[in-house]
């Protein structure tokens, strides 16, 4: 104990150094050598694996930032791989043995996922002594579910990262620090996030691809792009750089207001942003988008896709239109498609707040949120659902062959229970849930089924839900739920594929990222992450049909609940 305690009073005026602005105790290299990249990744891995297992930092008040900052220039000076080894080690060891466990922690048999710990075996990377010192702490780790800089929301499981300092004195942090962010980000993903097992590489490798480029990002904005390249490396839609998102290319505030979608592999405008701006820009809908300012829409989507952050392509792709158009003030040279021709059109930017953006999320029926659309069909949107009004729809809805829930849009209310109550006649369970275990940093637990209980009045006809790439998170937890109802048909195109409850991620320079935080699965424990939810029926719109104004998916569905032809009729 007494070790520690001295550990604590040296961290204790690192601290205080750093708050008023850190300095390395020794020079660091303007780039790194092969050598001192595979050495920060070691250091990397330990520092995050102690962070979440040793009891000198998961139960005590260790600034373990400050404690890494000061042993990066140590490492680098280390001349190979054994003496940074040493190094390291030698450090670990101010944390002092952990005391034994009693009881002591350990993995349960039926897990989602399985904490990944066959590297602290590794002698040949790390040596036998850092090895052994890695295996005594994870051997000794505690049942006590106490962790110093993470939390699990009570009642729902999704981390809350704690006493994690943003460090938001500067824009671009030093190297050490920036190291920090990224070591940080990293070892969330490591042991906190429950779709660890989804990221299709290989994240070691992630790790040590960015290592160099985060040490190089030497201006706040490729620091903040190297950050959002990394984030975006786990395919999550939750997952981005939240806070930086001017930073995003193509960077700037005003837009051509014209609402656009990516059909039939194309870019197409699909309506106006503004009831005069938009037609003043001289695009119609229909009108398909070949270039812009000379450049091709597909070497945009190219360029621009690593700092997009998304579950699917489809989802990549519906964000990356939604900036295609995106600048500063004046006018935009676009090559359109018309007519079977192509022509060239100079269309004017708008602000940012003389823009419908909502329209630009969603793809439902513009106008009343509840309504009849014939005699036997009603119609509600969740963009605009309230809880209050629930009892207002079903009323208005019975008696109708079939009721519409059109989900391509974000709840504007939670109506889960509130409405999937009303459209199921017995109990149905529809999702479970995965969340991570705070004495198996890594290890991901099972919850029990959720599920709907039937409520009167109960809805008697066909259950229709209209589902597409701008269904995200709540969206498809919504469509899981009111699925289980025996006569519920969902149509449209595959989801975004990003579902689960959304935890913050403070990273240094003052920014704000975001993971999603608990696993969401069917019942059964099939995956929705990435894959979205499939539907029955498959619809996508047509080129064709959006320039004669028509939702072919609300009336493909719509025809195949009714058992004949459906054709939406426009006021």
């Amino acid at each position: 104990m007494k070790v520690v305690r001295v550990l604590a009073a040296t961290l204790t005026v690192v601290a205080l150094g750093a708050t008023g602005g850190w300095k390395s105790p020794s020079p660091v290299p303007a780039k790194l050598t092969p050598a001192q990249i595979e050495n920060l990744v070691t250091l990397g891995k330990v520092w995050g694996f102690a962070k979440y297992h040793h009891p000198a930092i998961t139960g005590g008040t260790l600034d373990w930032d400050a404690e890494l900052r000061r042993v990066v220039p140590r490492v680098l000076a280390g001349n190979d791989t054994a003496s940074a080894n040493s190094v390291i080690s030698e450090w670990l060891k101010q944390l002092g043995p952990p005391p034994p466990c009693s009881p002591c922690a350990t993995i349960p048999s039926d897990l989602a996922i399985q904490p990944d710990t066959n590297w602290i075996r590794d002698e040949r990377r790390l040596g036998h002594a850092l090895s052994a010192q890695l295996v005594t702490i994870y051997r000794n780790r505690s049942v006590s579910p106490a962790q110093r800089y993470v939390s699990l929301v009570p009642g729902v499981g999704n981390p809350v990262f704690t006493n994690e300092n943003s460090y938001s004195e500067s824009a671009l942090p030093d190297s050490a620090l920036r190291l920090v962010g990224l070591y940080r980000f990293w070892n969330m993903i490591a042991y906190w996030y429950p779709y660890r097992d989804l990221i299709s590489e290989n994240w070691d490798n992630v790790l040590r691809e960015f290592v160099p480029k985060i040490w190089a990002a030497d201006d706040s904005t490729s620091y903040r792009l190297t950050l959002m390249a990394l984030i975006a490396r786990i395919n999550d839609g939750h997952a981005n750089l939240w806070s930086a998102l001017p930073n995003r290319p193509p960077a700037g505030s005003y837009y051509v207001p014209v609402k656009l979608r990516f059909v039939e592999g194309r870019v197409v405008v699909a309506g106006y942003l503004h009831p005069t701006l938009g037609p003043a820009t001289g695009l119609r809908v229909g009108d398909v988008i070949r270039a812009v300012n000379g450049a091709s829409v597909e070497s945009l989507v190219k360029t621009w896709a690593p700092y997009y952050g998304a579950s699917n392509e489809p989802s990549r792709l519906r964000e990356i239109v939604n900036a295609l158009t995106r600048g500063g003030p004046g006018e935009v040279r676009m090559t359109i498609e018309r007519d079977g021709s192509a022509t060239q059109v100079r269309a004017a930017r708008a602000s940012t707040d003389s823009v419908d953006q909502g329209a630009m999320t969603t793809h439902d029926l513009a106008g009343d949120t509840f309504r009849l659309l014939a005699p036997d069909v009603a119609y509600l949107k969740l963009s605009g659902v309230s809880t209050e009004g629930v009892a207002n729809y079903l009323s208005a809805a019975a008696g109708t062959k079939v009721f519409v829930i059109d989900i391509r849009n974000y709840p504007k209310s939670f109506v889960v229970f509130t409405l999937g109550n009303h459209l199921v006649s017995q109990h149905s369970e529809f999702a479970r849930f995965t969340y991570g275990d705070p004495s198996n940093p890594g290890a991901f637990r099972w919850t029990e089924p959720v599920s709907l209980t039937p409520a009167q009045p109960t809805y008697q006809g066909k259950v229709v839900i209209l589902v597409d790439e701008t269904s995200q998170s709540q969206s498809e937890y919504t469509t899981m739920a009111f699925r289980s109802s025996p006569q519920a048909l969902v149509a449209g195109s595959t989801t975004a594929g990003a579902d689960g409850n959304f935890s913050r991620v403070p990273l240094p320079g003052g920014l704000s990222a975001g993971i999603t935080g608990i696993g969401v699965f069917y019942p059964d424990r099939r995956p929705t992450q990435r894959l979205g939810i499939i539907p029955d029926l498959v619809v996508r719109p047509t080129i064709a049909g959006i320039r004669e104004g028509r939702d072919e998916v609300l009336e493909a569905a719509v025809s195949k609940a009714l058992q004949h032809p459906f054709r939406l009729t426009r006021n």
